[in-house]
């Protein structure tokens, strides 16, 4: 390797390193111009051209990068997730089937690649979503959360999914989960707060809210929530109280309290105890009452 090629590439990969593509691209293709061996070249010039939204292209560099060196995992996966982009659905499984076979080789995927891997298999859910294959969606989500079970944003989209499907105990666990992976994350616990009341375990539904406002005040979902709940359960509560027994009364003003205040069976106990004098207006109330 001549200085020239040598200086090219330490160029480029200190621009590619720095985002400086357009720098970055400009000394790669030079180096392209003198030879194209070097696998890490065509996958920069891939990553330089999926960032502009050039797919086709990128699609290109990344299949050369991945000829010159058939276990570069970055290149396959950057080449996985560009298929994703030009739906290439089928074509995207089978290079993760390839990058899977390589992990039981080499061993544990790095973060980064299971990262990578997990927003592919999410992109994916994704697209069979949005075409009614829900079952199909929810396989894919595992698989990510299975790569990345820290990932807060895919325990919720999983947990969600089993939500829409009626499956509230398998999404209360995710939504646990994502609780769990980040505990100041006040929409996780707002999500499980509301698995939980679904479930009839109101009182820890509550707690989630709370804690939700205490994270974020300013929270309205939490907010609405634990007003609707607290509300329901005042009403209840009031229908459940023992009436006290109305005194007999003569003045006009204690019967129309009494009877406004009353329930329609208690209307006819009370009309009973009331005096003579009052008969007349009691029962008018009383038919308005019941109308």
């Amino acid at each position: 390797m001549d200085d020239r090629l040598k200086q090219l590439l330490v160029l480029g990969r200190e621009h590619y390193e720095r985002r400086e593509y357009d720098l970055a691209e400009h000394a790669l293709r030079q180096i392209l111009e003198k030879t194209d061996r070097f696998a890490d070249v065509f996958n920069m010039l891939g990553v330089v051209l999926h960032e502009r939204g050039d797919f086709l292209a990128a699609e290109a560099h990344f299949e050369r990068a991945v000829q010159l060196n058939e276990h570069y995992t970055e290149a396959l996966l950057n080449l996985a997730v560009t298929y994703n982009d030009l739906g290439k659905y089928e074509a995207a499984r089978q290079v993760y089937s390839r990058i899977r076979r390589g992990e039981g080789e080499g061993g544990v995927l790095d973060p980064f690649a299971r990262g990578k891997i997990a927003n592919m298999h999410a992109d994916l859910a994704q697209a069979y979503a949005d075409v009614g294959c829900v079952q199909e969606a929810i396989a894919e989500l595992k698989r990510a959360v299975a790569l990345c079970p820290t990932f807060t944003d895919l325990q919720l989209r999983l947990g969600t999914m089993y939500r829409d499907a009626g499956n509230l105990a398998l999404a209360r666990e995710h939504y646990v989960a994502a609780r769990d992976a980040n505990p100041k994350y006040a929409p996780a616990r707002v999500l499980l707060g509301v698995a939980l009341h679904s479930l009839g375990a109101s009182d820890q539904a509550i707690a989630e809210w709370r804690e939700a406002l205490a994270i974020d005040p300013d929270n309205m979902t939490a907010k609405m929530y634990l007003r609707m709940v607290e509300a329901r359960r005042n009403a209840r509560a009031k229908d459940a109280a023992p009436r006290e027994s109305t005194p007999p009364s003569t003045e006009r003003g204690a019967t129309w309290q009494a009877l406004d205040e009353a329930t329609p069976t208690e209307v006819t106990d009370l009309l009973s105890t009331t005096t003579a004098d009052a008969a007349d207006d009691t029962e008018h109330a009383s038919r308005e009452g019941r109308s």
